[in-house]
């Protein structure tokens, strides 16, 4: 029986880099592919944008409403019709954007056609709490592994943080991709709270941050 993979990480931990990669060590041993991403995610249209420069266009987008294992089914059966062999490995970009039944259809493709689905994506939104398809990943995937990323102070990013025109901001919609005002940048657990002044989450509670905390150098 195949398996669910999913691999996540901070921003600018390569992820999408990483799937190409994969997409590319599988295609050079002669085995075929396909490639999804959701379809908000609208950098690139139908490409899959690494930081690095690598592209590749996807075969499919998943919307909101989009039958995965449906739509993956029908994908496979036109690879198996115009080149002879079957799908070797299901390969998703951004899967944060998934919702929780389009992450179970995943799973159906690993268990039930026998074909790895690696997933990629983001464990956390900018105010640490996680994508709805985040969450659904981390509890049925067969195997997790995390691709780190390091913060500006040097120790290991963990949290997206979310800046407009340069500024940090803590409060806002989940989800904000066409804006070329926003950025984000992946930071420690210390650096986001020194940034956010002790608040993980809007609406909930502040944590004290120690009186003598000071940033080793100047992140501004």
């Amino acid at each position: 029986m195949a398996k669910l993979f999913f691999r996540y990480g901070a921003m600018n931990s390569g992820k999408s880099t990483a799937m190409l990669q994969t997409a590319y060590n599988y295609e050079e041993r002669g085995h075929n592919v396909v490639l999804a991403k959701p379809a908000i995610d609208t950098k690139g249209d139908l490409g899959i944008l690494s930081r690095i420069g690598v592209t590749r266009e996807s075969d499919f987008l998943i919307a909101a409403q989009t039958d995965v294992y449906g739509t993956f089914q029908r994908v496979r059966a036109a690879i198996r019709r115009d080149i002879g062999r079957d799908v070797a490995c299901f390969l998703l970009d951004e899967a944060q954007f998934l919702d929780e039944a389009q992450v179970d259809d995943l799973l159906r493709i690993a268990i039930l056609e026998n074909i790895p689905v690696i997933a990629f994506g983001i464990r956390t939104d900018f105010q640490t709490v996680a994508f709805p398809g985040s969450r659904r990943l981390l509890e049925i995937a067969h195997d997790l592994e995390e691709l780190k990323t390091i913060c500006r102070c040097g120790e290991k990013a963990e949290f997206n943080a979310r800046k407009i025109d340069g500024i940090f901001i803590f409060e806002g919609e989940q989800m904000a991709i066409d804006d070329d005002h926003l950025t984000y940048e992946p930071l420690c657990a210390l650096c986001y709270l020194s940034e956010s002044q002790g608040v993980l989450n809007a609406g909930r509670r502040q944590w004290p941050m120690a009186a003598s905390f000071e940033p080793d150098s100047d992140f501004s």
